[in-house]
Parts: structure tokens; C-alpha cells; sequence
């Protein structure tokens, strides 16, 4: 049943590759925010990091769990 969902193919990738990629994406702009602060370029405020950071572990959780369920 989830491997229909989890493998559902858009533009020829299945559905758990984008959201991979998004996770990975979003952790990368999560450990970005600090840095680009500390260097004093500041085109992300700070504020938004524990948005990006619950964000990615919210995808994080669902691609795992995507994962997971596709062979149970």
C-alpha cells in the first residue's frame, strides 16, 4: 500500500528521491544560517533557523518513515 505512495513517480524520479533531496537541501540551508551570521552576511536572519531545522526533521521523519513502510 505505502509503495505506491512512496514510489510514485514525478518527472520520472520516484516520489522519495525529491523528498531526499529536500530533506538534504534544507539540512544544508539549516547549517548554512549560523555560518553566513557568523561571517556577517546576514541575508537569512537567525530567527529562521529553528523554522528550517524543525522543517528538515519534519521531511527527514516523513522520508524515513516513507522508506520504512514501503516494505512492510
Amino acid at each position: 500500500m505505502f509503495e505506491s505512495v512512496t514510489y510514485l513517480p514525478l518527472l520520472g524520479k520516484p516520489l522519495i528521491a525529491y523528498l531526499g533531496i529536500l530533506t538534504l537541501l534544507l539540512v544544508l540551508l539549516t547549517v548554512s544560517i549560523p555560518l553566513m551570521n557568523k561571517r556577517g552576511f546576514h541575508a537569512i536572519p537567525f530567527r529562521w533557523h529553528p523554522w528550517f531545522a524543525a522543517a528538515a526533521v519534519c521531511l527527514a521523519l516523513i522520508h524515513g518513515a516513507m522508506g520504512i513502510l514501503a516494505y512492510f
